[in-house]
């Protein structure tokens, strides 16, 4: 018998690593010596550079890039497979780097995620995973644009600012000087949204209010943003409206499917591509996974969907730990899961979460893997 270990961290109890320490005491207690594979797991949040870096044996590349606010930081993207790199947007944008009473998404900028980018495609690298989720920007990703040699024109031909404020200002798009090496370049974007740039279910009021903005200035910054996508489409003949995801990350998946043509992929299928995970699969009898908390959102692209979904495809049972089954997790039986446990049959405050943790999980994977002996599943 052979299993393959691949959980998500429980977020702010138990790493996905000391969740594989767990399984393989278990294991030992319930069957002595057995096979086992075991890698951790990432959705394209936060953590997906460590992750995927860590489990193909890649390495870790720091570099100067600037945060929201132009102000100079070290930021870090991973390299894999010897010529492929993976970053996330908010190493250098998230909304963690700006204190909450200092957010406003008129005047952050993504100007740094494209120093990132230049970094890696400086480093001779032509394979770039982006994980887009929690940017604290809202300038349609006209900053990471001008950090690779795009220019943003208003009326008398100047350059305008790469923020938000400066969307309505522009007229013209002009891209001779960008970066020639992102034409040799392939861009993958780690994408679980499918918002449009504008509207009601665009970036700016879908997002804009935890980035900072009151409802006069998302007003204002969705008129500016609405000016930026009529001059996307008469530059690139496309409405980027019709582009699921352009709205992610303050409009960047705009700004990535024009102008680096990048391919949109849901986050988790991104980086089980990037592991290869397909072929982890062959021999394997069980696949063991687990999160934090398993409900209706587990099945927008998170690990528990993205692993059942591929493992359904070669009739290999799924069995999750989760800290705790919430509503709607039923429906992941739907998608690959065969068998769920769960450490916790209630909320638990966080002090009990912090010290009963580890021993709770312990015996319900204990228990998982005697049914297993026992044929009960």
């Amino acid at each position: 018998m052979k299993f393959l270990f691949a959980p998500d961290s429980f977020k702010g109890t138990l790493s996905a690593v000391n969740i594989n320490r767990l399984l393989k005491h278990a294991t030992h207690r319930v069957f002595g010596n057995v096979n086992y594979i075991d890698v951790t797991m990432a959705d394209g949040g936060e953590g997906t550079v460590e992750t995927i870096t860590q489990n193909l044996r890649g390495s870790i590349t720091y570099v100067k890039s600037v945060d929201p606010y132009m102000r100079h930081i070290d930021a870090k993207y991973g390299v894999v497979n010897q010529n492929e790199a993976v970053m996330e947007v908010a190493e250098v944008v998230g909304l963690p780097l700006i204190p909450e009473n200092k957010r406003d998404p008129r005047y952050t900028s993504s100007y740094g995620v494209g120093q990132l980018i230049a970094n890696i495609l400086d480093d001779g690298i032509r394979d770039i995973t982006i994980a887009i989720g929690g940017s604290s920007t809202n300038d349609g990703g006209i900053g990471a644009m001008m950090a690779l040699g795009v220019q943003f024109l208003d009326k008398d031909g100047n350059p305008v600012k790469g923020i938000g404020d400066s969307l309505k200002d522009i007229v013209r798009i002009d891209i001779s000087k960008m970066n020639p090496l992102v034409q040799l370049t392939k861009f993958t974007i780690m994408c679980d949204v499918n918002n449009p740039l504008t509207g009601k279910d665009g970036a700016t009021f879908v997002y804009g209010k935890q980035k900072g903005g009151s409802d006069e200035v998302l007003q204002y910054l969705e008129s500016g943003m609405e000016n930026y996508r009529k001059v996307l489409k008469e530059t690139f003949g496309k409405d980027v409206n019709e582009m699921p995801g352009s709205g992610a990350a303050g409009g960047m998946g705009a700004a990535f499917a024009l102008f680096l043509n990048g391919q949109m992929k849901s986050g988790i299928d991104a980086v089980l591509d990037l592991m290869d995970f397909d072929h982890m699969l062959d021999g394997i009898d069980y696949v063991i996974t687990g999160e934090g908390k398993t409900d209706i959102q587990t099945l927008s692209g998170k690990v528990l969907y993205g692993i059942g979904e591929r493992c359904k495809k070669r009739n290999i049972p799924v069995i999750a730990i989760c800290g705790i089954l919430g509503d709607g997790y039923e429906k992941m039986y739907e998608h690959g899961i065969t068998k769920f446990y769960a450490t916790t049959d209630r909320e638990l405050s966080e002090s009990e979460l912090s010290t009963q943790a580890s021993e709770n999980f312990m015996q319900a994977a204990v228990k998982m893997f005697e049914d297993i002996k026992n044929h009960k599943i």
